[in-house]
This record gives structure tokens, C-alpha cells and sequence, in this order.
């Protein structure tokens, strides 16, 4: 059975934590690996972004080097991004077979979707100069933790998942950083107060690298989004942490962050207040924005905060148009949605199409993102 398919059979989480699994996976597998420099990336938002560019800036520094995320937009190889491109079918087909071989079938057969996919990355890392992790839901119990970090890389943290990682920011950033395991970099941070009180409780006999602030950003990243050069500048504090000479590196375009598609769509897999409030922040900066409004194509999942999402874009929004999401329970019902519209006083309607005079958002979930591009390629 090809990776693909035996994934499409296994649970996405668990009812109730359990990293016991996972963890005796990994001390069946990790005689038959040798590990590169682990790189852990944490946080609520700006994993992904964070852990592209420092890929990125290794690969072109001519390290060999692989990118683990989550979750893809289109296609289940974007997660794992080796040497500057997507992983092949063939090699997550090799990497699966050789779990096939390594692992009994019970225990197989208890591991979860990202649990198993984690696997599969860090097969695939062997003997390879870095390795860049970016975590789950979380960080202390999180799939990706397994395996000791040499570098903790903490993005922004914010509220969300407040179901499994804590119903606070000192809760939440608490969880995260017990995943550090040695030297760590912390990101800037909107709830800096709290982020700090947490590192000077949790993180007290780790050794803290300050951000370098001032680290001079490539000559195309001038055009980025704030969020985005912020997140850069992290990625580059690491490459001074690493001794890794900063030139003028190619910034990658990253897929799905604040991308503008067409002169009149930007898609963002945002999904929480925290990424609205950066979104807003951009939206009303942009100099080809003019005052104009967007109409926000939106959905979300059950367990978002969508109602403090909306309101934090309610200023940039024109109209609130709900795209169908066909097939997935964890998605909120759509009346309840235009119900939350109508309370805040956004107008809203369903999504059937493009139009070219008018500005839109895509924003939501990767998964929103995802139904978009799959119709509006079509």
C-alpha cells in the first residue's frame, strides 16, 4: 500500500493525548537512523514561514537539508521539503516501506496521522546537515518532540487549541517551551510580558540566544509583509547562531502566506485572531489598498475563534463570502456562520465566483485555502 492511501485510513488525533505510541516508535527506528543538527520550530503562528526561510537560506548556503510542516495546502508532499523541493512520491514510498519493516504492525496501527507522517520525515533526514521540525498542535507533547533539539526556534505565541495546550498565554507558552531541550531563539512577540515571565520559570537552565533585531533582511525582502520580515529575521538569527555567513539570500515566495495570486487575490492559510490581527494590520498598510475593501472568502473550523477573527477584519471587510466545504466534519455549519455575520453587522452571502473589479481575501484554514484554489483553478 502506498503512503497516500494508508494515511487516508488513520485518525488525525487522538481523543485524549497519548505519547506513549510515538515514542516507542521512535526507539525502534532510531537505531537505523543517524539524526543531522535538529532545528525545532514552535509557536501559534509563523512555523511555517519561519522554518521556509531558514530552509531555504541552508539550502542555498549549500547544506543538505530537510523542512518538515504541516499541514500542505494541495499536496501531502509539501510537508516535507528536501534540498529545495518537494519530496517525490518515491521517496515517501521508500520512507513508508522502510517504517513497514522497522515497526511492529500493532504499534503501527496505534499511531496517528501526524504521528506517522513525522515518522516518515524523519526517516527521510538521515544523514543529512540539518533537520528544521516544525511542531504540531503544541510542543512538549507533540510527535515532532521525540527526538532531542539542538536549536528551539519559539515563534509568535498566542491563543489557540486552548482545548489541549491551556486556556491562557502563560498556559499555552508553558507547554510550548517545556518542548526546548537546549540553546533557543525567541521570536518577537505581541504578549511579550507574558512570553518572557513564562521563559524566566520554564527556560531558566536552557541558554537563550537574543533575536537579533538588527540583522540586515535580503534586498527582495524589503516588499514582504512586517510579519513575514519578522519572521525572517528569527530564521537569520539562527543562521548567525549556526555561523553561517548572512549574504544577500534569494527570498523563496512562500505559498499561501498574504500571496497575492492574481492583481486582485491574496490567499493567507491564517487561521486564528492572531493571524487576523497581522492581516489587518498589512491590508490597511498596503499601498495599493487605498481604502478599498476586501470581501473575505471565509470559513472555518469549529473549535476557531471565528467570531473574534471576524471582528478584528471587520474594518477592511466589504462583505463575508462562505465558501463550501464539502465533507469534513470539523468544519462549522454554514448558517451558524452567517448567523455570527449577522450579529457582528457584516453583510455576508455564499461564495460561487470571481469578479474582476472587486478585492478578495482568502482566509480561514489551509483548508479554505485549499477548496479555493482546487475550484478557482479550474
Amino acid at each position: 500500500m502506498v503512503l497516500e492511501d494508508f494515511l487516508n485510513s488513520k485518525p488525525l488525533y487522538y481523543d485524549d493525548i497519548d505519547f506513549n505510541n510515538v515514542n516507542i516508535a521512535w526507539e525502534y527506528l532510531s537505531s537505523h537512523i543517524k539524526l543531522p543538527f535538529v532545528i525545532h520550530i514552535v509557536g501559534t503562528n509563523g512555523k511555517g514561514s519561519t522554518g521556509r526561510y531558514l530552509s531555504s537560506f541552508l539550502t542555498q548556503s549549500n547544506f543538505k537539508i530537510l523542512h518538515y510542516s504541516s499541514p500542505h495546502i494541495l499536496k501531502f508532499n509539501e510537508r516535507i521539503w528536501i534540498n529545495g523541493f518537494d519530496s517525490t512520491d518515491d521517496q515517501l514510498d521508500n520512507a513508508h516501506e522502510k517504517l513497514q519493516n522497522i515497526l511492529p504492525q500493532e504499534l503501527i496501527k496505534k499511531l496517528t496521522y501526524f504521528e506517522y507522517t513525522t515518522l516518515v520525515a524523519l526517516c527521510l533526514s538521515d544523514k543529512l546537515d540539518y533537520l528544521v521540525l516544525e511542531a504540531g498542535l503544541g510542543g512538549e507533547f507533540d510527535a515532532t518532540n521525540i527526538v532531542e533539539n539542538d536549536l528551539s526556534l519559539f515563534t509568535t505565541i498566542g491563543l489557540d487549541h486552548t482545548e489541549f495546550l491551556g486556556t491562557s498565554i502563560e498556559e499555552i507558552a508553558s507547554t510550548k517551551m517545556r518542548s526546548c531541550d537546549n540553546d533557543f531563539i525567541i521570536g518577537k512577540q505581541v504578549c511579550k510580558i507574558e512570553v518572557d515571565n513564562v521563559k524566566n520559570k520554564v527556560l531558566l537552565s536552557k541558554n537563550e540566544i537574543v533575536l537579533n533585531e538588527d540583522v540586515v533582511l535580503p534586498l527582495t525582502a524589503s516588499s514582504l509583509p512586517l510579519y513575514l520580515q519578522n519572521n525572517m529575521r528569527l530564521a537569520l538569527s539562527a543562521l548567525e547562531y549556526l555561523k553561517i555567513d548572512i549574504i544577500d539570500f534569494d527570498v523563496p515566495i512562500l505559498f499561501g502566506r498574504c500571496q497575492k495570486i492574481t492583481s486582485n487575490i491574496t490567499i493567507d492559510v491564517g487561521h486564528n485572531s492572531l493571524a487576523a490581527s497581522v492581516l489587518l494590520r498589512e491590508f490597511i498598510n498596503r499601498k495599493d489598498h487605498s481604502g478599498n475593501k476586501i470581501d473575505l472568502i471565509f470559513n472555518s473550523y469549529k473549535d476557531k475563534d471565528y467570531t473574534a477573527t471576524l471582528m478584528i477584519l471587520k474594518p477592511i471587510i466589504n462583505k463575508v463570502l462562505i465558501i463550501n466545504i464539502a465533507q469534513d466534519s470539523r468544519i462549522e455549519d454554514t448558517d451558524i456562520l452567517k448567523n455570527t455575520c449577522s450579529t457582528l453587522s457584516l453583510e455576508y452571502d455564499d461564495f460561487n465566483n470571481i469578479q474582476k473589479d472587486i478585492n478578495y481575501l482568502v482566509f480561514g484554514s489551509f483548508k479554505v485555502v485549499e477548496t479555493f484554489l482546487e475550484n478557482y483553478r479550474k
